[in-house]
């Protein structure tokens, strides 16, 4: 009921962003007709797509633009996915078994600012002891730095409500996952996210590495505990957006002498550098209903790409749509079609061991999240790939949208957009 609420809410307010609710909603509709033998007709991409993209280029200005983006970011924030989470046979020392632990997972949260909560509920059939805690989905280990929202747009090709998960609280997969310290651990990875953004936008991370000790704690906090407004009242101070095709880059004096960076010029314009993270899930390329996609079973058939998309005022084209910006971050499944790209150095932001500012890796980054290097039958894979969906906080959106609108309004508390990418190969 309180999704609906949100989505007829958003609808009113806020036309162009879609809710969750209606989304689920097209998908029962059309599994009950599947029961009942009358299939709709085949399709695999978005049931609701935004407005073209030339209505949604008349945005408001201003004071109500302003509004408009401050509700988008309280929708974004206040998303959440139920979860029912199961403890693991091997953990169980009591009959009889715990009923699984119902809870609601907050899509910008991570998933150990969890295991106090549900700890609790499953103490008295835990064994002795202690050890890391690890969440699975269908055999395959959740990793902990990837926000619950992505993981669920990712793993969950027809989204389950509740979202079934089974926890262990022994053996913890050190092959598979990088080492996960609880609270630390996340707060740690976050922060560095945070640099990795600013250096990506600005051309250095001094405004975040320059933050007094009270405003980094009180920004962990915030994201911690989902306070949208502590977290505006400090983040704003760090002049990380809104993204605009040009924006001017303010640094100052303090900035400017502190580190080896080699400062902006007060006042000067630079191109607008967007920090994207994109989760790329291969499925079969003649699939009619996502629902009937193949789990995933591994983390190697997922592509984890880091990749800033550089946003450049070109003649004859009024708009950065979605479609754009994906034909220019990832080339590889592009590569049969021209795509007018964006100017910039593109070589390196697409290797896995390139410059910080590019930031496929970054000093202290896990270790599992470097992409592997494609191999030649991937390759000629990915030329005859074609997208089927692409999910941004829970919403298939049309590749019409406009891609400045979708990078203020849809990021993440670290300042990147996560971008889930459904390819049919």
């Amino acid at each position: 009921a309180q999704e609906k609420k949100s989505s007829l809410q958003a609808e009113a307010k806020y036309p162009d962003f879609r809710g969750e609710a209606d989304w689920f909603a097209g998908r029962r509709g059309r599994r009950h007709r599947r029961r009942r033998g009358r299939r709709s007709p085949p399709r695999a991409g978005p049931i609701r797509r935004p407005p073209p993209a030339r209505a949604m280029a008349a945005a408001p200005r201003g004071e109500e633009a302003a509004a408009w983006s401050e509700e988008a970011a309280r929708l974004v924030w206040g998303g959440a996915v139920p979860l029912q989470v199961h403890l693991h046979d091997a953990d169980v020392t009591a009959l009889p078994p715990p009923p699984p632990f119902l809870t609601l997972g907050p899509r910008v949260g991570y998933f150990p600012l969890l295991v106090s909560t549900i700890k609790a509920h499953f103490s008295s059939s835990l064994p002795p002891g202690v050890d890391t805690v690890w969440f699975e989905y269908k055999g395959l280990p959740l990793k902990w730095y990837i926000p619950i929202g992505v993981l669920f747009d990712l793993l969950c090709a027809d989204p389950e409500r509740p979202w079934n998960l089974t926890v262990h609280f022994r053996g913890y997969p050190a092959d598979i996952l990088s080492p996960c310290e609880g609270e630390d651990s996340v707060k740690w990875n976050y922060n560095n996210s945070l640099k990795e953004a600013a250096f990506i936008i600005t051309g250095n991370s001094k405004n975040v590495m320059n933050m007094s000790q009270a405003d980094q704690l009180a920004m962990w906090e915030s994201v911690r505990k989902g306070d949208l407004n502590s977290y505006m009242n400090i983040s704003t101070k760090l002049k990380l957006g809104p993204f605009e095709e040009d924006f001017l880059v303010r640094t100052s004096s303090l900035g400017s002498r502190q580190g080896s960076d080699e400062p902006e010029s007060p006042g000067s314009v630079k191109p607008c550098r967007v920090p994207v993270r994109l989760y790329v899930r291969r499925v079969q390329e003649d699939l009619e209903y996502l629902e009937d996609a193949i789990p995933v079973s591994d983390w190697e058939s997922v592509s984890y790409i880091n990749r800033p998309f550089e946003i450049r005022k070109e003649e004859g084209r009024r708009i950065t749509t979605l479609e754009h910006a994906l034909e220019t971050l990832l080339p590889e499944f592009f590569g049969s079609k021209p795509t007018a790209r964006a100017a910039g150095p593109e070589p390196a932001a697409a290797t896995p061991d390139s410059a910080p500012d590019d930031s496929d890796t970054t000093p202290g980054t896990p270790r599992d999240r470097e992409p592997a290097s494609a191999s030649p039958q991937e390759m000629d894979v990915a030329k005859r790939a074609r997208v089927k969906l692409v999910r941004i906080q829970g919403m298939a959106l049309g590749l019409d949208t406009p891609f400045l609108w979708v990078a203020n309004n849809l990021r993440n508390p670290e300042c990147f957009l996560h971008v889930c990418v459904y390819i049919g190969a």
